[in-house]
């Protein structure tokens, strides 16, 4: 791989971050922050933040992406 096959593969990782990024930005926008199945503990002196219910919906997406794109 050259020097343009590299600067090809940063500009798509550059582009798919804002992407996802802009994403984001939207779900937090709709109110999307909080997910069923996300685990909130909160404590005298500590909060504790797991998005069990962000993470499935991140794999579940992810996975059908990359079957897409893997499929030829």
């Amino acid at each position: 791989m050259g020097l343009e096959g590299v600067a090809k593969l940063v500009l798509g990782i550059g582009v798919g971050l804002l992407v996802l990024g802009g994403l984001l930005y939207l779900a937090a926008k709709l109110g999307w922050t909080r997910l069923p199945g996300d685990f909130v503990y909160r404590g005298k002196n500590v909060t504790v933040y797991i998005p069990i219910g962000l993470m499935v919906v991140v794999s579940v997406v992810g996975s059908l992406i990359l079957y897409l794109f893997s499929r030829r």
